[in-house]
């Protein structure tokens, strides 16, 4: 799709993946909300083809002048910055607003079942005006999904609350993301949202998108580093193996064991961490005499200047798990780091995401 303004041009060519949390980021201005936006058929993109499915919501670029699909008339949800919640009504009335939009037939949650699963039960009975901004937006996102939507857009819905009241809602996100079947594209310029949440992570840079892939692969490039810049760094799935007696949990991953402070899930739990490329070192021996903990097989990928002067980004490789590695140019020098290089990388922090 490509829509034209005075000072700016955005111009996608997209196939994402139709279950999951596809997060589209970059920049402000990068042109997220307008994507969305067209995506929702609130922007009319001259020319444009969007399709959900089967379903061909907008074709103007195969000979189908004028196929376009009015917003109220697509099997979506939206929900934007602000909750937009009805402050005459209930939140149980709010929600049924939106329950009321689906015909019985195509209705796929309940209104309990929804309310529980985004801790809003003992919320019903209030009005919009007695609710924190999270709870609010938590209604919000109830009455969307209500709606009996087969895709839900999310238009950076953390970005008008303070971190307390996002550290609020994030669970309730992931609950949706691990518990409903339903796709969501997730707008946001936040790097810990995306490492939380995202499944498929699209970069989107003055209008165009630069890179479109499953979450671990684009975060591993280090073609794009100015993209999270001192933010750069992998998301790996783990599973919690054991419970060490000094208050150490163990987790394991295909490319080896890491500890970290203490979890509390049963052991099996899967959970995501991230760990940033600043906070891995690379050595060519072991270590013995050294407070890092975490150390793995690494074999070194590539290497790529960052955009921080006397840096480089090396890609590593532990046992097909990419990781990233944040060093001065000096001690790349110094170890002659190159590709097919076999060495020791030490995590020195572990930050759990889930």
């Amino acid at each position: 799709m490509r829509i034209e303004r005075r000072d700016f041009t955005l111009d996608v060519d997209l196939t994402l993946p139709g279950r999951g949390v596809t997060v589209l980021f970059g920049h402000s201005g990068s042109g997220k909300t307008t994507c969305l936006r067209a995506m929702a058929g609130l922007e009319r993109a001259p020319g444009g083809y969007f399709a959900f499915g089967t379903q061909v919501w907008q074709d103007e670029a195969s000979g189908r002048q004028g196929h376009f699909v009015a917003p109220h008339r697509r099997a979506l949800g939206v929900v934007f910055q602000e909750a937009s919640l009805f402050a005459h009504l209930s939140v149980r009335r709010n929600m049924q607003f939106g329950e009321q939009r689906a015909p019985t037939s195509e209705r796929r949650f309940a209104l309990a079942e929804v309310a529980a699963l985004l801790g809003i039960t003992p919320l019903l009975d209030r009005s919009p005006g007695q609710l924190s901004g999270g709870e609010r937006q938590r209604v919000t996102i109830a009455r969307a999904i209500l709606a009996a939507p087969q895709i839900l857009l999310m238009d950076e819905p953390l970005a008008a609350l303070d971190l307390k009241r996002k550290l609020e809602i994030l669970p309730y996100l992931e609950r949706l993301q691990r518990e409903l079947s339903l796709p969501i594209i997730y707008v946001s310029h936040s790097p810990d949202e995306v490492a939380r949440l995202a499944d498929h992570l699209v970069l989107l840079d003055q209008g165009k998108a630069i890179a479109s892939g499953p979450l671990r692969e684009v975060l591993s490039r280090i073609d794009l580093p100015a993209a999270f810049a001192d933010d750069a760094g992998v998301v790996i799935e783990t599973r919690l193996a054991a419970q060490e007696a000094d208050d150490l949990t163990r987790l394991e991953f295909p490319g080896g064991q890491i500890l970290v402070s203490r979890r509390d899930e049963p052991i099996g739990t899967l959970l995501r961490c991230r760990i940033h490329a600043r906070d891995v070192s690379l050595a060519l021996v072991p270590q013995v005499h050294s407070s890092i903990l975490n150390s793995v097989e690494a074999t070194v990928v590539e290497l790529a200047s960052t955009v921080t002067p006397g840096h480089v980004l090396v890609r590593l490789d532990v046992v097909g798990e990419p990781l990233l590695a944040r060093i001065t140019r000096r001690s790349a020098d110094k170890l002659q780091i190159r590709p097919g290089l076999a060495l020791k990388a030490q995590i020195k922090a572990v930050a759990l995401l889930a």
